[in-house]
């Protein structure tokens, strides 16, 4: 794909009141696949989607979703990706859960094409997966990007809620186009919405539901492409955390916690909290410029009122 022409950013479309409306993403993360090797259809699809309420963009996915389907799988697994290009530009792979020279895998998919990306989940984490063709910058900003969950030694211990979430930004162009790749690509980038699973405010409008007294699991990634993260919730304390293999483990000697985790682009980690009481506990970036642009959500503890 031929690098775009310099052109000035887009401003933000105005909100289409007839524009559709959203599909909820379930938070909830899946199950790890049985045995050791698994095949996995992933085809490139282009559709529109909407990313928030009246603003439509015709994003370039895997699967169909942005972000794409969450893989789950142990330490030790081999992958097949059977990947099958339906839209009309050409597209690559990059699994950051693997380990592959650019020049083998990580190969041009030309519409109509098939490729089959094959790696062993030789490192236990939370990992992205994305499109890598030039310029990345643009693929992965409309759309192009997924998380793969590869378990531990002996797997990870049975908690009441998992909750999956990726964070990332929308630079809108025109109403049901592409992501606008100079707004995207400034130095100081300003995205229209900063969104957990795809969407704007999802989980404010649809907040998740947790147990109170129980333990809740979540994996986050930053897929970006651009601006850090700094994951919180509010009204909690991660007493486990698990960033880019470093670990906070609970009930440590000092009796230390964690209030947030930072995350670079592509950086992701396992956090483990309990809600100690029925209510509502957002979670956010604690850069609240984009909570205003929509990176909250809610976790909903038993049934939200802590007065009852």
């Amino acid at each position: 794909m031929a690098m775009p022409t310099a052109a000035p950013a887009a401003a933000a479309p105005k909100a289409d009141p007839n524009a559709p409306a959203y599909i909820l993403r379930d938070a909830t993360a899946p199950a790890v696949l049985t045995g050791t090797e698994h095949d996995i259809d992933l085809p490139i699809i282009e559709k529109d989607i909407t990313v928030a309420a009246g603003f439509v963009v015709h994003a370039w996915t895997f699967g169909g979703t942005v972000p794409g389907p969450v893989i789950r799988v142990h330490l030790g697994d081999i992958v097949h990706v059977h990947i099958t290009n339906q839209g009309s530009m050409s597209h690559t792979m990059d699994f950051h859960a693997s380990q592959t020279a650019m020049n083998h895998q990580m190969v041009e998919i030309k519409p109509g094409a098939t490729f089959t990306y094959t790696f062993t989940a030789a490192y236990a984490g939370v990992w992205m997966y994305h499109c890598g063709m030039a310029p990345a910058l643009l693929h992965i900003a409309n759309g192009m990007f997924g998380m793969v969950i590869v378990e531990p030694k002996g797997g990870l211990a049975k908690v009441d809620n998992e909750i999956a979430l990726v964070q990332s930004e929308w630079y809108l162009g025109a109403q049901g186009q592409p992501a606008d790749y100079a707004k995207a690509n400034q130095t100081a980038p300003a995205p229209d919405f900063v969104v957990f699973n795809g969407i704007a405010n999802q989980y404010k409008d649809n907040p998740i539901p947790v147990k109170t007294g129980g333990r809740t699991r979540i994996f986050v990634l930053n897929a970006g492409p651009n601006e850090d993260s700094s994951f919180h919730v509010v009204g909690t304390i991660f007493d486990t955390v698990i960033k880019e293999g470093i670990e906070l483990r609970r009930g440590n000697a000092g009796g230390w916690g964690s209030q947030a985790v930072d995350l670079a682009p592509a950086q992701s980690t396992i956090i483990e909290l309990t809600p100690t009481e029925d209510g509502m506990f957002p979670f956010v970036t604690h850069a609240f410029n984009f909570v205003t642009h929509g990176a909250i959500g809610i976790l909903m503890a038993g049934d939200g009122n802590p007065l009852n």
